[in-house]
């Protein structure tokens, strides 16, 4: 910080907390400074201690740390001014890195993703007392407006010696620290300028060795050579070409196991980096768990319907257009091609995806969508492919989102086309809620009709009206070990076929407290009505029949400690009636971090479902150890085990990462999975399938 640009830099500084408390000055407090060049955007950080000689917190010298009881110094800028959507940069006392970027106004957890990368850099030096941080970032790495004379941005801290979030811009503790309704303006001398060229190349090959034991034809493990890559292509400063070409996947971590005791499917979160820049323009519109009109992880896998399970379906190609076209209107376009694979008659499919959007008023904004997924291939009759098949959804949304962000909301409209047009085929959802500092209430509504079929999207369950209104109040304690409380009543209810279908009651008390730990409490009534016949437990066992209902009452308790301490931990447990028997549940994890280079993560699950004769009791365990050694902040090693005892299976993940450059990467991935019982139901370990990966990327700018 001695160096002159530094020294005659203006100072920002007076952080204010944003939690425990708000709008009082932070314990320890901050200082920043800002300059540029024609290249770059430099920030330098100090972060004062309370102590001289104190210990910081990270999980791990992995790129991309995330959680609130880590210590660390972050930039969220906004360039296109929508108080909606900013990338963020930030970096911990051991000079690891981060970048993200948030949409939707930043309102929640799920807003914030740190998925995407970029090229940027950053360092840390800790001192007697505190900490000073640097970072670099080109103008190329941020979209924004050629002439643009201001953005908005703001600094926030997570300081683990005093649990305390700190913020340059005050942000109310009702909301999330990301939010991006209280911004300040960067202001610049003079109007920015075109970066320059802005194409990044990144080429890759990878080679694997995988075998498929439940296939008697294959007796030794197959051999594939893989060369590919993508193109990052700024057609301007803030509209963005993305294209792929025979993309590999295989270093994206696997997804986590849950537990399914549910009658509909499950949803899981979009990974690869392809779909994720821009990804609120194509996610965002319909309702995200039921009516959700484009899905990117639809693209690239398929049903084997001989075997009934999911499978991988190559994608050949790809192109995805997207960003801002000035600070009122985004526009998304993408089209991507599947290859076809004949044993399990599936054609070649093309997927395309228009979107375009309006700001209006201040956050606020409407858009269109539309998606088209369409095959070329002549029929199959043995499939009931008829060719020239395809599906095709139109929505039209509003969202809402005042100022002050005490409003926010959204109202959507879709449509479906298939070869047979059918009656029922339009969905609508509406949400709006209102957020003060004590008061909190939603109302939330969907509608689909019996043919709506939106193969792109996320549609669970058809021909259904529900309602999902909830009521909260919070509690700010003047004193004591309580920050907040919250007490929400919140009801959701479905009807199919003019009749109720299921009912959800909840009582929750969710405490949360000034040493970062939380407790949640909840009560909960419901009631389902059964259409079809039901395994509750599915794990194959006797089905409830069809025509049947059930009413049963429960209570959950949750407890997560304080994530700064070394050995910290998260459980929960409820019990009640379920279906027509019992359910008792407990899960949690236990984290154990050797710090800054290895943590260790044991999560498990635990459920006990007792059910009256002649119908199935059943005893599901979910056992996923995952350990994280970084050596350096560019060598890694992960390890995922998975053991779930409902789907019989045990996996094994492991991923050894090598960042020789920048975003620039060597993987060797090995996964094997196993089913864990005979044919007779007898424990047993029997190979099912075995993949060894080797692959390297490399990030080259022109």
């Amino acid at each position: 910080m001695d160096e002159g640009v530094w020294q005659n830099a203006q100072v920002l500084t007076e952080f204010i907390q944003q939690f425990p408390l708000d709008s009082i000055p932070a314990t320890t407090q901050t200082e920043i400074r800002l300059t540029y060049d024609d290249k770059y955007i430099y920030f330098c950080a100090k972060m004062y201690n309370k102590e001289k000689d104190r210990k910081y917190v990270t999980p791990s010298l992995r790129r991309d740390f995330r959680g609130s009881s880590n210590d660390a110094i972050t930039i969220v800028i906004d360039s296109y001014q929508d108080n909606t959507n900013a990338f963020i940069f930030g970096v911990n006392p051991w000079g690891v890195l981060r970048e993200g970027i948030i949409s939707g106004g930043g309102n929640s957890n799920g807003s914030f993703s740190n998925d995407w990368d970029n090229k940027w850099q950053g360092n840390a030096q800790t001192y007697e007392g505190y900490w000073v941080a640097e970072g670099k970032i080109p103008f190329k790495t941020i979209r924004y407006k050629e002439g643009s004379k201001a953005w908005n941005f703001n600094f926030y801290r997570l300081d683990s010696e005093t649990g305390q979030k700190s913020t340059l811009t005050p942000i109310p503790r009702n909301y999330s620290v990301t939010s991006l309704a209280f911004m300040s303006k960067l202001v610049w001398d003079e109007p920015l300028k075109k970066p320059g060229p802005n194409i990044s190349l990144i080429p890759f090959t990878s080679v694997n060795l995988n075998r498929d034991f439940e296939d008697p034809t294959q007796t030794k493990s197959i051999s594939n050579l893989n060369v590919g890559g993508d193109a990052k292509i700024a057609l301007s400063s803030a509209l963005n070409l993305d294209l792929t070409f025979n993309p590999d996947f295989s270093n994206v971590e696997v997804d986590e196991q849950v537990t399914n005791l549910n009658r509909f499917e499950l949803f899981f979160p979009e990974k690869r980096q392809f779909f994720l820049e821009n990804a609120d323009l194509f996610s965002s519109f319909g309702h995200p768990l039921y009516a959700r009109t484009f899905f990117s992880r639809r693209i690239g896998i398929a049903r084997d319907t001989i075997k009934d399970v999911n499978v991988q379906n190559k994608i050949l190609y790809g192109a995805r257009l997207s960003g801002k076209i000035d600070n009122n209107w985004r526009v998304g376009l993408l089209n991507m091609q599947t290859e076809k694979n004949e044993s399990i008659f599936l054609p070649s499919n093309n997927y395309t995806v228009g979107v375009v959007q309006r700001k209006i008023f201040g956050r606020s904004n409407i858009g269109a969508m539309f998606t088209n997924k369409q095959s070329f291939d002549g029929a199959n009759e043995s499939n009931g492919f008829t060719g020239d098949n395809f599906n095709r959804v139109m929505a039209l949304e509003y969202n809402i989102a005042s100022s002050d962000n005490k409003w926010i909301g959204k109202w959507v409209y879709q449509k479906s086309w298939d070869n047979e047009k059918q009656p029922g085929e339009a969905a609508h959802s509406g949400w709006v809620g209102y957020r003060s500092k004590t008061w909190e209430w939603d109302w939330a509504h969907t509608w689909t009709g019996d043919n709506f079929n939106a193969e792109m999207g996320f549609t669970p369950r058809q021909g259904f009206f529900r309602i999902n209104p909830k009521i909260g109040h919070n509690f700010f304690p003047n004193s004591g070990k309580i920050n907040q409380h919250n007490l929400e009543l919140s009801n959701e209810t479905f009807w199919v076929e003019n009749r109720r279908s299921d009912f959800n009651l909840t009582l929750t008390d969710d405490i949360n407290f000034k040493n970062t730990s939380q407790l949640e409490v909840s009560l909960i009534q419901d009631y389902i009505y059964l259409f079809d016949d039901f395994d509750p437990t599915n794990t194959d066992g006797l089905e409830l029949l069809a025509n049947s209902d059930y009413r049963f009452n429960s209570m959950e308790i949750e407890y997560t400690s304080d994530f700064r301490k070394k050995i910290s931990f998260a459980l929960s447990g409820s019990a009640g009636k379920y279906f027509n028997g019992d359910r008792f549940n407990l899960s949690g994890n236990i984290n154990m971090r050797f710090q800054p280079y290895a943590s260790i993560k044991l999560n498990a699950d635990y459920n006990k479902i007792f059910m009256p004769s002649p119908f199935t009791s059943a005893d599901i365990w979910l056992i996923g150890p995952r350990f994280d050694l970084t050596f350096t902040k560019n060598f890694f090693l992960a390890s995922f085990l998975q053991f779930n005892s409902q789907s019989e299976n045990f996996n094994v993940n492991t991923r050894l990462q090598w960042r020789f450059k920048p975003v620039s990467d060597l993987f060797i991935v090995y996964t094997d999975n196993y089913a864990t019982e005979d044919l007779s139901g007898r424990f047993s370990f029997q190979e099912k399938n075995r993949a060894l990966v080797l692959k390297m990327t490399y990030w080259l700018n022109i």
